[in-house]
């Protein structure tokens, strides 16, 4: 039975790492925590007048490179100068060069959010009219292409070494203490520590080129090595590093010392390890929880702890899932059913903190349950749900057959002394024979091992022990898919993130070119006179923003937002598509910062340039406009 058993559970490994490499590779570039919100000039817009910056604003701080920004003219030059800044805020900007001449033009962005994925896009505004452009943005992407899906690889690797490692080390201390002295018990943690390093390693290696150039030949270079050092990520990846070397030496106290102890040694042995163990594994849980999503945005000094309860929830279980796979059918030594069902007791508890810290992650990820369907994290997160809902289902499904398994392990271990003596007895009637000692060995330990050969078969027969290693190795199949949707997952925008830059930029659009549901229309622009206390804002209100008579108000600020007392304000409008205008409306004054025009006649629907002249002393004018479609 054990020999048909063998190539199915190949197979099914198989088949379960191509299902998790086809979700990799389909996850596409890594979506951000943070997205843009604003930009000045806005996208698609015309602009009468060459700006002297260009500014983006995101959904929340982001770290910046001297390529960050750029700004390319229609033949793909680049016309900005200077590094980038910040503005203000979460409001980033890069200086263009002065008297830009008409056409369309590409603003570039390549950030890092503060949660480490990195952030691209791009989109053009035009100034005096829209040109052809050599420029395409299609495919500016940020975290693709081959070093996209080698870190994709490396994140998963990193999270299936660690739980491994934590969650093997645990079964081992915590249920099964005889596994330490087990061949295969220990290759699995050790191979976890191998795969946690290793993953972590190559992950440092890629860091710069997955947030910058996504070049395969900028993985070896020292200079953005030293960089990503720099960065919150790199240092929580080095910081991983180091907790691995002190896991290095608990794995060598428990595969070595441990299991040699006397029993009143190894309590004590027990206990300092165990309290170690919990250190070093909170230290690697918390390097994840420390650059990602838990370490930005709502609540971050509850979120980071929770998120280092869940991740070793998550380690104790799947881990120990893992390992007691291994105890059932790579080890020679049998498991006891007390070490099952001590497993199945920390099992529940770390289902239960699961449940507890997830529910707590997914309100503040989404924030709405609309968020569930309408965002992408939040059907990735329903996916979650449901595989965990599953394995939840298979795993009481083992519980029953651990409960069966218990009559048949004392039987067992009531007919091994017997057999023992059986073999005692002829090793002793070898030694009396004096020349046929050495024979009689021979043939005493081939005995003893026909009988562990017997053992074991009749232990793989058993319809009990057979169910449970089929109902684990299934719970095993639903953990290794499980862990690729988290992986994804951990590379998503929040739908919080995604719902708040969605309405941010709806509020943006609807403030600057388009009408509102009363059908008014709002234009903000800013000015600089150049003299002296010459700087502040000019909004344009249209009411009813339609062919026909309007209300126009017009408001002017200072910066900080007071009411601005100018001498003088003129609006023009031109219809160029129609060669019309440019119409002047003087409007007249009503109070400090507010002038005020009725009856204003817009002839024609179409695509209305709204120039505003404003003055602020004697000399000191300046002309700003925006494009708004009225009528």
């Amino acid at each position: 039975m054990t020999q048909t058993i063998a190539p199915r559970v190949r197979t099914l490994v198989l088949l379960l790492l191509a299902a998790c490499g086809l979700l990799l590779t389909t996850a596409g570039p890594a979506s951000a925590h943070a997205a843009l919100t604003g930009s000045d000039p806005q996208q698609g817009v015309v602009v009468d007048k060459a700006p002297d910056q260009v500014s983006l604003t995101f959904s929340e701080k982001v770290a910046l490179s001297n390529d960050s920004l750029r700004v390319l003219d229609p033949k793909g030059k680049a016309v900005q100068q200077g590094k980038p800044f910040e503005v203000g805020g979460t409001t980033y900007g890069v200086k263009v060069h002065s008297g830009l001449p008409d056409g369309t033009y590409t603003v570039t962005y390549q950030v890092v959010s503060a949660d480490s994925h990195p952030v691209a896009g791009a989109y053009t505004f035009s100034v005096g009219a829209p040109s052809t452009t050599s420029v395409s943005v299609s495919g500016d992407t940020a975290g693709g292409g081959v070093v996209g899906w080698l870190y994709g690889f490396g994140r998963y690797m990193s999270y299936a070494g660690f739980i491994v490692l934590v969650g093997g080390a645990a079964f081992v201390l915590g249920c099964w203490q005889r596994g330490a002295g087990v061949k295969p018990m220990q290759r699995l943690v050790v191979g976890g520590w191998l795969t946690l390093t290793s993953a972590t390693l190559l992950l440092l290696l890629l860091r710069g080129s997955y947030t910058g150039s996504g070049k395969v030949g900028d993985i070896f270079d020292l200079d953005l090595l030293g960089n990503v050092l720099q960065t919150k990520a790199g240092a929580a990846l080095v910081s991983r590093l180091l907790l691995l070397a002190a896991a290095a030496l608990f794995i060598s106290v428990l595969f070595g010392a441990y299991d040699k102890r006397e029993d009143e040694e190894k309590r004590d042995l027990t206990f300092g390890l165990a309290i170690g163990g919990t250190v070093v594994a909170a230290g690697l849980a918390a390097s994840w929880a420390m650059a990602e999503h838990a370490s930005v945005g709502l609540q971050a000094a509850i979120a980071m702890p929770v998120d280092v309860v869940h991740l070793l929830a998550v380690a104790t279980w799947l881990g120990g899932l893992t390992a007691l796979l291994v105890a059932l059918y790579r080890s020679d030594a049998p498991i006891e059913s007390a070490a099952v069902r001590r497993f199945s007791q920390v099992a529940f508890g770390s289902v239960a903190a699961l449940v507890a810290t997830g529910v707590y992650q997914s309100w503040r990820q989404l924030g709405s349950w609309s968020a569930f369907t309408e965002t992408r994290y939040g059907q990735l997160l329903l996916v979650k749900i449901g595989l965990v809902a599953l394995l939840v289902g298979v795993a009481f499904v083992s519980r029953r057959w651990t409960a069966q398994l218990a009559d048949t392990v004392v039987r067992q271990n009531k007919r091994a002394p017997q057999k023992e003596r059986v073999a005692a007895s002829a090793s002793g009637s070898g030694k009396s024979k004096g020349g046929g000692s050495k024979r009689a060995a021979q043939l005493a330990r081939q005995q003893a091992a026909m009988d562990t050969a017997r053992q074991k078969r009749t232990r793989d027969a058993d319809p009990n022990r057979f169910g449970l290693r089929r109902s684990v190795l299934a719970e095993a199949g639903v953990a290794v898919v499980l862990l690729a949707v988290t992986t994804v997952l951990t590379q998503t925008e929040p739908g919080r993130t995604e719902e708040d830059a969605k309405a941010a930029k709806a509020a943006s659009s609807s403030s600057s070119s388009s009408s509102d549901s009363s059908g008014a229309l709002t234009l903000d622009m800013s000015f600089d006179t150049g003299g002296t206390d010459g700087k502040g804002v000019v909004t344009v209100d249209f009411d009813p923003a339609r062919v026909g008579g309007n209300e126009m108000h017009v408001y002017v600020q200072r910066p900080n937002g007071r009411a601005f007392d100018i001498p003088e304000v003129k609006v023009a409008l031109t219809l160029e598509a129609k060669k019309i205008g440019p119409l002047a409306i003087t409007p007249d004054r009503i109070a400090t910062g507010h002038w005020s025009a009725s009856n204003v006649q817009i002839p024609m629907a179409g695509d209305w340039k709204v120039a505003v002249t404003v003055r602020t002393s004697d000399i000191d004018q300046t002309t700003v406009s925006k494009n708004a479609q009225i009528g």
